[in-house]
């Protein structure tokens, strides 16, 4: 099975993967214990550290590990706070971090602080302008992602760094998608990282806090990583980790161009193969090897399924499933469809024959799903037409509006009901799209109604 889901999970590079198995036999000891298999788990961490530090650009005393990259990011947003607290309680972030900061900015304002959402633009790029005017006084951390995770989209890091730097407010960077492929940043305070995002192994993420940047840990005291993270460090994989980082380091300039070429293709090709497809994030300054698209009138979790029968392994761009019914927050931030996403990010190994296939694939898949996806009926009338969809999820307020946009004259209006929170999303992006007017929204009769209206423009 073709495997296009590397920004979740990189295969185990095959140097980690020796590293790892000699590691279980050197390196199983606490490395906290001063007997002879002890002080050799010592040196081997020791060694690992110096080596991922060295990638980062920073001292050995300023790195610690953690269990993942999720746990890094919440420790730093929180440390970082609590260090900073007598500066002030204010936090500065982009609409579109991982989730694991937003869910420490929420811990923040929910014991008191304040958080700022700085947006984007449609391209999923933070406004600088914007993110100087967050960084008011009393502001106690920024924090900007090197790399978005779900459209691939590079950041100013260092323009927003000399805003910080400016303001005196440090700034935690995010670097999980972007380390192994374009290395560390310039500028940050405090920086975290996940290994399985390079082709280590999971359970290893990184937290590196500059010298002079206050930091209280909010956990309880322990002795391990320099007080930042309690528990027994994973010796071995800690070790395979940081080979890891240190082979796709070297290997990234001979690969990068070759992924390049590779999203390009998939970019030029897609959209003249499927009907109402549109490419989200730039198509420069972005990530070698990640590209999201966009389907209109599909369900992106029944597409997802069309693709893993045909053998392709991909992860939706929207986290809008029929679980959560919850749309990606990055996607909404955009102002794009949050329904319909397909995320497909190359592993080193893909294979030219594997995109061929794809590309193959994709079409069919697509309509497929288009085709079992119903819509209720409308009743036309000369100038206005209403469309009910309560009780329908997305996308099929999309779908039933694109079906009867025609009923109406140039000029006319419709009118969707919807009580699908998804819709206030995707039938402005719909609009913009496919250029129609977006009027706006008002209350309808029902829990949570809403009814938006569009005018016919072509």
């Amino acid at each position: 099975m073709p495997y296009f889901d590397a920004a979740s999970t990189a295969p185990l590079h095959p140097l980690a993967r020796q590293a790892l198995l000699s590691a279980l036999d050197e390196g199983w000891a606490d490395p906290a214990r001063l007997y002879r298999d002890g002080r050799r788990a010592r040196m081997l961490l020791d060694a690992a550290r110096e080596t991922v530090a060295a990638e980062l650009g920073a001292r050995t005393d300023e790195v610690v590990f953690t269990t993942s990259g999720t746990q890094a990011n919440q420790l730093a947003v929180l440390g970082a706070l609590a260090g900073n607290h007598r500066n002030g309680r204010h936090l500065v972030h982009s609409a579109v971090e991982h989730s694991s900061v937003l869910h420490a900015a929420e811990r923040h304002q929910a014991d008191g602080g304040t958080a700022a959402a700085v947006p984007v633009d449609r391209q999923g790029r933070v406004r600088t302008g914007a993110f100087a005017e967050e960084l008011r006084p009393g502001t106690a951390l920024a924090a900007l992602q090197s790399a978005n995770h779900e459209v691939g989209t590079v950041q100013p890091v260092a323009e927003v760094a000399e805003l910080c730097a400016e303001r005196g407010v440090p700034l935690l960077v995010d670097a999980a998608q972007s380390l192994g492929p374009l290395g560390a940043p310039r500028g940050w305070s405090l920086l975290t990282a996940s290994a399985h995002k390079w082709g280590g192994p999971a359970g290893v993420g990184v937290l590196a806090v500059r010298k002079g940047v206050r930091y209280r840990s909010p956990l309880p005291a322990d002795d391990r990583e320099a007080g930042r993270v309690p528990g027994h460090v994973n010796v071995p994989a800690v070790i395979a980790a940081a080979v890891a980082l240190r082979a796709v380091r070297q290997e990234a300039a001979a690969l990068n161009p070759v992924q390049h070429a590779r999203i390009a293709r998939l970019r030029e090709a897609l959209p003249g193969l499927v009907p109402d497809l549109a490419v989200l994030g730039p198509a420069e300054d972005r990530l070698p090897h990640l590209l999201t698209f966009s389907c209109l009138y599909v369900d992106g979790e029944a597409l997802l399924g069309e693709l893993d029968r045909a053998g392709f392994a991909v992860t939706s761009g929207s986290s809008c499933t029929s679980s959560t019914l919850t749309p990606s927050h990055v996607l909404a931030a955009m102002g794009v469809l949050t329904e319909g996403n397909i995320r497909v990010s190359l592993p080193a190994d893909c294979a030219d024959a594997d995109l061929d296939r794809f590309l193959e694939v994709l079409p069919r898949a697509v309509a497929a799903v288009r085709s079992t996806l119903d819509a209720p009926s409308a009743t036309p009338s000369t100038d206005e037409l209403t469309l009910d969809t309560l009780g329908r999820r997305c996308p099929i307020p999309v779908i039933e509006l694109a079906k009867h946009l025609g009923d109406v004259p140039v000029g006319g209006l419709i009118r969707v009901l919807s009580d699908d929170e998804a819709a206030g999303l995707d039938i402005p992006a719909w609009c913009e799209m496919r250029d129609q007017e977006y009027v706006g929204s008002e209350p309808a009769e029902g829990v949570g109604a809403v009814a938006y209206l569009i005018r016919r423009l072509s």
